[in-house]
């Protein structure tokens, strides 16, 4: 309930969670509001500027960017909400682990997450496109191929602090295993921070598809997303800016919300700040 007060007092990330909750309800019900399909080609209202029929315009094919922006921006959440859950996924039970263990253990997995690091996501990225076509799956296995890096070192680093606390003894006197203290001990303490992190993973995601697709190996047609819609724009910058504008709008408005929430949220959530302010 305190983390809740606090986050709520906290005027900059409520901003930041109404301008997101405003975008998710925008791609969720814009379509509704809206007579045109994004796929819907008319060569009569091509290059439109904004009007009250056509809010955002139109583009080179006569297609409703406004459309286009909900269904891109369903695409890009996705991939964002779908590949910060895997590598929140992967990196708690890979830091859990080496943190708990420790010694030759964490240092030998410390050294494969360095290695993973090292490995820039668009090398991989062009390699799964290769190899298994280009599509969202193929978009969220690369990043987060070489993205679980940070919240498994953040979660290694919390376990390490708390294990040697009073009652992961007590469990490990009364005979509780090692996977039954990570699980019921030592994570659910460390969810505040994990939660945060989460939250800054999603913009890292949104922003990689947005590359990604910029430079031609994300979304293909006749699919969509905010990366693509600005990718497809960029030939027709000088005479129709507004092409561009508002994928790049959203792309935005959408990475600053969620990384000045995951500020918010690691602020309210941190016990080490929580009881720095007590004292």
């Amino acid at each position: 309930m305190e983390a809740v007060n606090k986050l709520k007092n906290n005027r900059t990330a409520m901003a930041s969670l109404a301008v997101i909750s405003f975008i998710a309800l925008l791609c969720v019900f814009g379509p509704l509001v809206t007579p045109y399909k994004y796929t819907a080609v008319n060569s009569g209202i091509i290059n439109q500027a904004p009007s009250l029929q056509h809010l955002f315009g139109t583009d080179d094919l006569g297609r409703d960017i406004f459309a286009r922006i909900c269904a891109g921006g369903r695409v890009s959440m996705l991939i964002g909400l779908a590949g910060a859950l895997a590598v929140t996924v992967l990196g708690v039970i890979y830091g859990g682990v080496s943190g708990y263990f420790g010694g030759a253990v964490d240092d030998i997995m410390m050294r494969v997450v360095e290695v993973m690091n090292c490995i820039p996501y668009m090398i991989v990225a062009i390699l799964i496109a290769f190899a298994a076509g280009q599509g969202i799956g193929s978009l969220i296995l690369a990043m987060t191929i070489t993205g679980w890096g940070g919240m498994a070192r953040l979660v290694r680093g919390q376990v390490l602090q708390l294990k040697e606390q009073q009652f992961v003894a007590a469990s490990k006197a009364l005979g509780a295993g090692p996977a039954w203290i990570i699980r019921k001990h030592l994570l659910p303490n460390t969810i505040g921070i994990i939660i945060a992190q989460f939250t800054l993973d999603i913009p890292m995601f949104i922003f990689g598809e947005a590359f990604l697709s910029f430079i031609g190996l994300g979304i293909q047609s006749p699919g969509t997303s905010w990366g693509a819609m600005a990718a497809a724009a960029q030939q027709h910058l000088m005479f129709y800016p507004y092409q561009i504008f508002f994928p790049s709008l959203f792309i935005s408005l959408t990475m600053l919300s969620l990384n000045l929430l995951g500020d918010g949220l690691r602020d309210a959530l941190d016990p080490r700040l929580n009881r720095q302010e007590a004292k």
